[in-house]
């Protein structure tokens, strides 16, 4: 039942991230923004409403703590290695047309390897609670959903066409459900670590909502964008809160 609880999850997050993908030619800049700011609420109120309480409730609390700082560490030195990596071959590119698809390329590979992980911290938390997973996997899904919106139109610039860019963005969804899988069984021989992936899954949240997507908003300084982006993460929020209670009352 958890496996299948997993396998759902995993592939309602890769459907719904494909199809905003799709959906991404005919949305305007403003609503992508907004899906962000949403996003950032539902990231940071999985990991501080559900997935933290969880890990500590659960786990030696000074060890899962220690796994929550190292996990914003190893995500700052992934990201950098990404980044420098990312940087080093454009830097190898003679010619801007003559290498046509790289950049899309390694961002579909990076992105493939993000949703395997998505997979398997799906999977940690499904395996500790229905509850806890379907809030976490509610958590990943709002933050993908604007990232492979991001991440399609990079493919198009790259000189994707719509039909290529559009089956990459499948076959890297599709990760998510193989790190799921594999996750399930990998996780039961590994019991005794879950509080510490938790505490992971947590940092994950909290590095990609305060690191990646809040320092965006910044670009927006006027007051009204200011209000908006403050009522949609407050949304995120309380969207989280409401499942929480929800699966509670069904629980």
């Amino acid at each position: 039942m958890t496996l299948a609880w997993i396998i759902a999850a995993s592939i309602a997050g890769g459907v719904l991230s494909v199809c905003a993908a799709a959906l991404s030619l005919f949305l305007r800049a403003a609503w992508i923004q907004s899906l962000v700011s949403y996003a950032i609420g539902a990231l940071l109120g999985a990991a501080f409403l559900e997935v933290i309480p969880h890990a500590f409730e659960h786990g030696e609390p000074h060890r899962v703590a220690l796994s929550i700082l190292g996990g914003i560490l190893a995500f700052f030195v992934l990201e950098k290695l990404f980044l420098w990596r990312h940087s080093h071959d454009e830097q190898e590119v003679d010619h801007p047309h003559g290498d046509q698809g790289r950049s899309g390329t390694l961002i579909m590979v990076a992105d493939t390897i993000h949703n395997f992980l998505d997979g398997i911290l799906i999977a940690a938390a499904f395996l500790q609670d229905i509850q806890l997973g379907a809030i976490t996997a509610l958590a990943i899904v709002a933050h993908e959903i604007p990232q492979e919106v991001g991440d399609f139109v990079i493919l198009l610039n790259s000189g994707y066409s719509k039909a290529r860019a559009f089956s990459v963005n499948v076959l890297s969804s599709g990760a998510t459900v193989v790190g799921g899988v594999l996750g399930y069984y990998a996780l039961q021989v590994l019991e005794g670590w879950t509080p510490i992936l938790l505490g992971i899954v947590a940092a994950s949240m909290i590095y990609v909502a305060v690191a990646d997507l809040i320092p965006g908003l910044h670009r927006r300084t006027s007051l009204r964008a200011t209000l908006s982006q403050t009522v949609l993460i407050a949304l995120g929020i309380g969207s989280i809160a409401l499942v929480r209670a929800l699966l509670g009352d069904l629980h």
